[in-house]
């Protein structure tokens, strides 16, 4: 059973107005495909949004803090856009105790692979993209991203 969805509004700093985008962000391909889900409904095309979007956060932020050379905003970015962080931010709010798997995705315990628990929080970020704009996602990076 998911825990209730409420803690991880709390966690994130965000609640949604469309639950749908946050279930689909929040559930696996292979999930999908057991049950006859449309791919258009699973956390893929999610991820590749999130990505985009979390990256034009913190680029903007390192502007607003004043950094203008070409490479250290790079570098810096780099550093706060990279599977490590991303892992990291999605263990701490128990992300994958959310997330819809499939039935050899749970048996192997694929979340404990830096790469999928980063994907999610990428997908988590694309829902909150499209449910509430630049500003949500800004707001939930200032709330859990920022350490």
């Amino acid at each position: 059973m998911k825990p209730d969805i409420t803690q991880l509004y709390e966690a994130i700093g965000y609640t949604f107005d469309c639950e749908g985008l946050l279930r689909s962000a929040l559930t696996r391909v292979a999930y999908a495909g057991e049950l006859g889900i449309p791919k258009k409904n699973t956390m893929d095309r999610f991820a590749v949004l999130g990505d985009a979007a979390l990256d034009t956060v913190i680029i903007e932020s390192l502007l607003e803090a004043g950094e203008d050379d070409k490479g250290e905003i790079t570098a810096k970015k780099i550093a706060l856009v990279n599977m490590s962080v991303f892992r990291s931010i999605a263990e701490s709010i128990h992300l994958t105790e959310y997330v819809y798997w499939g039935r050899g995705e749970e048996k192997n315990r694929i979340w404990e692979n830096g790469r999928v628990a980063a994907e999610c929080f990428e997908a988590l970020a694309g829902a909150v993209y499209l449910d509430g704009g630049m500003d949500a996602v800004r707001a939930v990076w200032d709330k859990i991203g920022r350490r």
